[in-house]
């Protein structure tokens, strides 16, 4: 899971390269499916941060 969220940060950073001049909505966030589970994220441009609202790892 962590090497997903890694990727996704490192992708951000490549589409909203200035974040914080970002003027348009931010985008919409998603789920990402790994091995075992799944996270959902949210994509806050202009503070340049991706933030995980939701685990679910049924393994818990």
């Amino acid at each position: 899971m962590d090497h997903k969220a890694a990727e996704l940060v490192r992708a951000a950073e490549a589409q909203y390269v200035h974040g914080r001049a970002h003027a348009e909505l931010d985008p919409t966030g998603g789920d990402i499916t790994v091995r075992g589970g799944m996270f959902i994220y949210r994509i806050v441009v202009r503070s340049e941060r991706v933030y995980t609202l939701q685990i679910t790892y049924p393994g818990l």
